[in-house]
């Protein structure tokens, strides 16, 4: 119980802080007090989008925002409406929106709005636009750079046309002249692994030293993650070892994506040794390493196991997250640990992270059937004052549980 009034005590502590340095913020500068206006509207504007489902308010909600590609929120804006149209199967609406938007003036020769529709495309599964967006380019000024080449690789891993990766690789840059970068190798890398093909990366490597470009530690993740995919340890052991003679350490993101890739395979004691292995070497493991291991035991149902490893992840300051919070509860809920269950949701509750749906109905219920009817009454309590419009939802659950 002391670790939850702990994890209670730092968060309002922070919640405090926080209060302090966003009022001192707030009144330091008005042009600050304007971008965050700014920044408000984008945030507006993508929680529209992520709540509409009219094709048409989507594609009206997307041109009187006017998003440029320049900004973070904006590039996310256009990712969720793409997305959610493509889901919707309304393609000629994606091709609507973004060919409209290529005669506008302020993006009609914009080299990264181009690009990005590129990326776009592949999003959206639709490789023939990405693909025609590319060779167009010239078309409105624009030359087929090395950035634009990625993106095409990108949209054809997105959309999981990995052939088609292969050949625009091999023909493209000599056809328009395109020299690639590491980046492009990347884009390659990743394509390979993600189709079960990483023995091939051994001659990328070879290519890439022949040309002067040392790879780097995203492409030897990449390249780990996918021999443990495709249960090849040996060749686990030669990437270590080039990576050593590369000079690229083995440090936290190696170990993270080592120690997933083994939860993966359901070899999470095998991974909780890797944990040990940075302990000892005094590599100090962060959220993304507990939340890999604590989802890997809760997946095997070892639920002790997990139970220690979130103490651990606590004891050692490492402050879990909303994700963090909602995976362990449910876990909890399915082994049936419905009191420590409710710890951790309580704990998390106090953040003001509120776990699914689906998570608190099997707490509530699962606190009944231990005969903590009380409990469950008061967590339905707090469900209908949070969530007034789940109210029906609850009165049906609450009527459900047996009377004390």
């Amino acid at each position: 119980m002391a670790l939850f009034s702990r994890l209670r005590t730092k968060f309002n502590l922070k919640t405090v802080n926080y209060r302090n340095l966003a009022t001192s913020s707030l009144l330091s500068a008005g042009n600050e007090a304007a971008a965050l206006t700014i920044k408000e509207k984008k945030r507006a504007t993508i929680a529209r989008l992520k709540s509409e489902s009219n094709p048409f308010r989507i594609l009206d909600i997307c041109c009187g925002a006017s998003l440029a590609p320049e900004s973070p929120l904006d590039r996310m804006a256009f990712s969720i409406a793409v997305s959610k149209l493509s889901q919707a199967n309304h393609f000629n609406t994606i091709s609507q929106l973004l060919e409209e938007l290529k005669t506008r003036p302020d993006l009609r020769q914009n080299e990264r709005f181009h690009v990005h529709s590129i990326v776009l495309y592949g999003q959206a599964n639709m490789t023939d636009h990405a693909m025609q967006t590319f060779k167009e380019m010239d078309k409105y000024g624009l030359r087929q750079s090395v950035d634009a080449l990625n993106a095409l690789l990108l949209g054809c891993i997105l959309s999981k046309n990995y052939e088609e990766v292969k050949r625009i690789f091999t023909e493209f840059p000599k056809v328009y002249g395109i020299e690639p970068n590491s980046e492009t190798y990347n884009k390659v890398i990743k394509s390979f692994c993600e189709s079960g093909d990483s023995s091939s990366v051994y001659s990328i490597l070879a290519e890439m030293r022949r040309k002067s470009i040392r790879p780097n530690a995203t492409d030897f993740g990449l390249l780990l993650a996918g021999f443990y995919k495709e249960h090849k340890y040996e060749d686990v052991g030669k990437v270590l070892q080039m990576m050593e003679k590369c000079g690229i350490a083995s440090g936290v993101n190696v170990y993270n994506i080592r120690i997933q890739s083994l939860c993966k395979l359901k070899r999470s004691e095998e991974a909780k040794a890797l944990l040990d292995g940075m302990l000892s070497r005094g590599i100090k493991p962060n959220l993304d390493t507990y939340k890999h291991l604590i989802h890997g035991f809760g997946k095997e149902g070892n639920l002790e196991g997990a139970k220690k490893l979130f103490a651990s992840m606590i004891n050692g300051g490492c402050e879990p997250d909303s994700y963090c919070f909602f995976m362990f509860a449910y876990f909890l809920c399915q082994g049936g640990e419905y009191e420590t269950a409710l710890k951790v949701c309580r704990a998390s509750m106090v953040k003001g992270w509120v776990p699914h749906f689906s998570t608190m109905k099997s707490l509530v219920t699962g606190l009944a059937s231990i005969s903590k009817v009380a409990e469950a009454n008061e967590l339905i309590g707090l469900m209908k004052k949070r969530f007034p419009k789940s109210v029906d939802m609850w009165n049906d659950i609450e009527a459900a549980l047996p009377q004390k």
